[in-house]
């Protein structure tokens, strides 16, 4: 079912001192992003938009157990959280989260919250946050759900071009605050494919680009429509929300993640998807832009090495890994990890214990 954007499109995205300044294309070293050679609708942009910056990694000194809060603390001004096995794990809020919010707030610390589950739009979040006990704000969170949305904006995707989604509701509702128009979602997880003598499958050829997220409705008709409007629609973009292996749908074990669908869509393509989830740089220059932050002042805590921690560093940022989620002690140590985070501690409350333990 196609559906439009209304005429009112998001307030962030309209923003008149974010839209002055135009964001730098997505730079990510773990996955080379390609584009097909000519964007008809982008022409005078698209030559510097290709042009991806890889960044060398140099060998980093291993990671330091995290013994002195305030002296992370007092070095930075903004506190950039990742959410699953951070903040919580399924719907379950992690002990001493509200605490340790708490208290970086009562010292001035701005606080964001930045997560590759595309499944919810911020406004959805925002729900989410308050049903935990959670005081934050829709401008604090950023989902890579928003930033697919946002990342089509900035390079003036076209009023008659569609966005064919591989994803859930999240996806939806931040491409309609976009005023992007769209079709897919979790209503084509109920479409079958008849195979049969001489079937050719249709596809709507003004698909201009497709977003691929985490879609617990995913199917072979999704697969199908997705790579022909890659294949062969002239220009159709490849955009993936994440590449997250796995994710916490529940507390109880680690679930299947985005980057299954999004390796499925490549498969049958043969292509790389443009990734506008960490850690892409996108959404770390986003953020810089609309709050005006320097990006040394700046600390990144989430739980994984090569999405949370990575994007940290993609941006200059210090970081802090927190061993309450995907990585363990003996997978930061592990000879072959070549991430390595400034700081390593148990869990975000870390910060009250270990204050109170230095007192």
């Amino acid at each position: 079912m196609l559906c439009k954007g209304p005429a009112v499109a998001s307030p962030f995205l309209n923003s008149p001192k974010l839209l002055s300044k135009k964001i730098p294309f997505i730079s990510n070293p773990a996955f080379y992003n390609s584009l097909r050679p000519v964007i008809e609708w982008n022409s005078v942009r698209s030559s510097t938009s290709r042009r991806m910056a890889t960044r060398i990694v140099t060998p980093r000194a291993s990671a330091e157990k995290l013994k002195d809060p305030d002296q992370l603390i007092d070095s930075v001004e903004t506190f950039i959280f990742d959410c699953d096995g951070v903040i919580w794990k399924g719907d379950k809020l992690i002990d001493g989260v509200p605490e340790t919010l708490d208290m970086l707030r009562s010292k001035g610390k701005r606080l964001v919250f930045v997560t590759n589950n595309s499944t919810k739009s911020r406004k959805q979040y925002g729900k989410k946050f308050e049903t935990l006990g959670l005081n934050v704000s829709e401008e604090e969170i950023f989902a890579s759900s928003f930033a697919a949305a946002a990342y089509l904006k900035s390079i003036d995707f076209p009023k008659d071009k569609k966005v064919y989604v591989v994803g859930e509701d999240g996806i939806l509702k931040e491409l309609e605050l976009a005023g992007i128009q769209y079709l897919g979602g979790p209503g084509d997880g109920e479409k079958k494919i008849e195979l049969k003598p001489g079937y050719m499958m249709k596809h709507d050829e003004n698909v201009g680009a497709v977003v691929v997220g985490f879609d617990r409705y995913f199917n072979y008709y999704k697969i199908q429509y997705a790579t022909l409007c890659i294949r062969e629609n002239p220009g159709c973009l490849f955009i993936a929300t994440n590449r997250d292996a796995v994710t916490h749908l529940t507390d109880a074990q680690e679930w299947a993640g985005g980057g299954s669908m999004v390796g499925a869509i490549g498969g049958s393509t043969q292509r790389e998807p443009l990734v506008v989830g960490k850690p892409s740089t996108f959404m770390m220059d986003y953020l810089a832009n609309k709050f005006s932050i320097s990006k040394s002042q700046i600390c990144m805590v989430g739980d994984r090495l090569d999405t949370d921690i990575l994007f940290g560093q993609n941006g200059g940022c210090k970081t802090l890994l927190v061993l309450s989620g995907v990585t363990s002690l003996s997978m930061l140590q592990n000879p072959n990890n070549s991430i390595q985070p400034d700081f390593y501690t148990n869990k975000i409350s870390d910060f009250l214990s270990l204050k109170a333990a230095t007192v």
